[in-house]
């Protein structure tokens, strides 16, 4: 692509692989009714945007998911599994590619995170790759829950451009979630929708002139 001089990546279904279906199914077992209203890619209780936000904390999320499936008796462990077991991996190609693609461009990471999905994201990092975090395979790693904005609210994008004073003319973002995308492209966002799988994301990066 021309005259992109800046890329913005997702990171959920665009680095790293996660599965909805898989989340649903581990709330229904728990009792969760409705789960497709309750929890999907496109929209979802209120209780999901809350803890992205970090307007509740991971006690009170629990405490959600307990009166969402009429189960007080539900333990903090079987939550976390079930909201954690929509998470599925990545593959060291990918970090490889994104040390490969800061070189060419000024990269940053920006996704819709909460501190219960981060914390096993860090751990797993460091278990399979040996990595502590994002640091070395971004200019700068912008998580929801810390920045107390989500996507694809228009602030969070622009509080991304202003915080490395980037030209939005000069800058793409890469999300998998077209409602997403239509946020970044309300504030001048070059944008490209990701509709493959993260292990063919170099193939995807090539096929539209990234790399």
């Amino acid at each position: 692509m021309q005259n992109i001089k800046n890329i913005i990546f997702d990171y959920g279904n665009v680095i790293f692989d996660i599965d909805f279906r898989i989340a649903q199914a581990s709330f229904q077992k728990l009792g969760v009714t409705d789960v497709e209203n309750f929890f999907a890619h496109k929209a979802h209780n209120q209780l999901f945007d809350d803890l992205e936000t970090g307007a509740i904390s991971p006690a009170e999320f629990r405490e959600g998911i307990r009166t969402a499936a009429n189960k007080p008796e539900l333990t903090d462990k079987q939550i976390d599994d079930a909201w954690n077991s929509l998470l599925i991996g990545t593959i060291q190609e990918n970090h490889d590619l994104l040390l490969k693609v800061k070189e060419k461009y000024r990269t940053f990471l920006l996704s819709n995170n909460n501190e219960i999905h981060y914390d096993w994201i860090i751990n797993y990092l460091k278990t399979t790759f040996q990595i502590n975090n994002y640091d070395n395979y971004f200019e700068k790693a912008y998580f929801s829950q810390h920045m107390k904005l989500r996507k694809p609210n228009i602030n969070i994008f622009e509080q991304v451009l202003k915080d490395n004073k980037l030209n939005p003319a000069e800058t793409l973002f890469i999300d998998d979630s077209l409602q997403h995308i239509e946020g970044a492209k309300k504030v001048g966002l070059n944008t490209l929708l990701m509709t493959e799988k993260p292990a063919q994301l170099e193939a995807f990066l090539k096929t539209n002139g990234i790399l």
